[in-house]
């Protein structure tokens, strides 16, 4: 074997030279330039243990995965429950996990959205969406925002606006067109009787955190209305409370025909996504029920999963706890902004899902190695580098939030005073 087969304890280094070797070299170098050798242990709440002995606190929450934190003691043994019983589904006979998760979403999500389909991954779930939008509307035409990112699977891929990530797989899905994120006019413009569906986020995400002005969301709504195409609103980061609702969509209260979800449905667990519809966007399963499947999505043990995250969301309140840490945050945001303007434009975002975005090029990953080496975990944004995504779990106790603040304050400070010192002071 290649890599020797031979039984022994795992060094940081070898770890990342099997990387290098036998998965992403360009991966492994990133991680050893950044000096994040040690790899991960295991995990609870908002801090997990790396190989070093080190404890990081987690500001990212695996890209936005982690709403319940790692390891919840409820989500922990739903799985335990389940694996007694069924993981994977036979696929011949009915599924009651994934009927009764159907159930519940059809239960918490704005409007008239009824039907489930299960996948395993945003990315997937957006697939179904392309793919719906087209057989309901019997339209081809989709409208997506520039800056916007909804996987990279190939037709998530061509609904997202950065070129960097299109470039090479092109010719990408036909019939796709982009606009400002934010600009009604321009989505107005665009939208008309050949739209199959607008996709958008309630806040993008990989943009670098960037909130739509106030009616925005409703006046697509409105547009698709007048033209008969189907809102897709995308879900995959906001949703699960992280934005102080259980879906960003809430707050403008918008009532799509698609919405799509996947990260935090899967309680730090499991990877699930789904994509539930309205009763019209899903009309198609009456006459063509297995014109779109997946082998293992909706499996028994992720919608059971799936199903408790929901429940400890409400039962928790933690929703409402992100908007409490939110609005603490954004206030820390301000400060920072206005003591270090240097290093920090601004602090922006909903909820526990801030992008704090730096002053110029260059200062982001300095900013990235100063809370690295306070041993706290935070990532940049994929289609905004300038922008650094905080959004720590909302289960995180107010000690480590204030801790993590903390330890923010003191990593802009570091930068600051470098920045300084190589200007001269000026």
């Amino acid at each position: 074997m290649r890599s020797g087969g031979q039984a022994m304890q795992p060094t940081d280094d070898s770890i990342l030279d099997l990387m290098a070797s036998f998965m992403n070299p360009g991966l492994a170098r990133s991680f050893r330039f950044m000096g994040l050798t040690a790899y991960e242990v295991s995990a609870e709440g908002a801090w997990v243990t790396a190989s070093d002995g080190f404890r990081y606190l987690d500001f990212s929450s695996g890209y936005g995965v982690m709403v319940h934190g790692y390891r919840h003691p409820r989500l922990v043994e739903a799985a335990k429950r389940q694996l007694d019983h069924l993981a994977l589904s036979s696929r011949v006979l009915p599924s009651r996990q994934a009927s009764e998760l159907a159930a519940l979403l059809a239960d918490v999500t704005p409007g008239d959205l009824t039907y489930s389909f299960f996948s395993n991954s945003g990315a997937e779930a957006i697939e179904g969406a392309i793919k719906f939008a087209r057989v309901a509307t019997g339209r081809t035409h989709m409208v997506a925002t520039t800056g916007a990112f909804h996987g990279k699977t190939m037709g998530a891929l061509t609904a997202s606006g950065r070129d960097l990530y299109q470039r090479p797989f092109r010719p990408l899905v036909p019939d796709f067109t982009h606009v400002p994120y934010g600009d009604l006019a321009a989505a107005e413009a665009v939208i008309g009787p050949q739209t199959a569906a607008v996709i958008v986020e309630p806040i993008q995400g990989e943009g670098g955190v960037v909130v739509p002005p106030a009616g925005y969301l409703s006046g697509l709504q409105r547009a698709c209305r007048k033209h008969g195409a189907l809102l897709v609103m995308d879900e995959v980061q906001t949703g699960m409370g992280r934005t102080g609702k259980l879906w960003a969509c809430m707050h403008e209260g918008i009532e799509p025909d698609l919405m799509v979800m996947a990260k935090g449905l899967g309680g730090g667990i499991l990877p699930i996504g789904a994509t539930i519809g309205t009763p019209r966007a899903m009309a198609f399963w009456d006459e063509m029920p297995l014109i779109h499947t997946s082998t293992f999505g909706g499996n028994p043990l992720a919608t059971a999963v799936a199903a408790e995250a929901i429940r400890v969301i409400a039962e928790e309140g933690l929703a409402e706890r992100a908007q409490v840490l939110g609005n603490r945050l954004a206030r820390v945001g301000i400060e920072l902004a206005q003591a270090h303007p240097d290093v920090v434009k601004e602090v922006r975002g909903r909820g526990l899902m801030a992008g704090l975005e730096v002053a110029h090029e260059g200062l982001g990953g300095a900013l990235m190695f100063e809370l690295f080496q306070r041993h706290m975990l935070a990532v940049y944004t994929l289609n905004n580098p300038l922008v650094i995504r905080l959004m720590p779990p909302l289960v995180i106790s107010d000690q480590d939030f204030e801790d993590g603040l903390s330890r923010l304050q003191e990593a802009v400070q570091a930068v600051s005073l470098v920045a300084s010192e190589l200007t001269g002071g000026a």
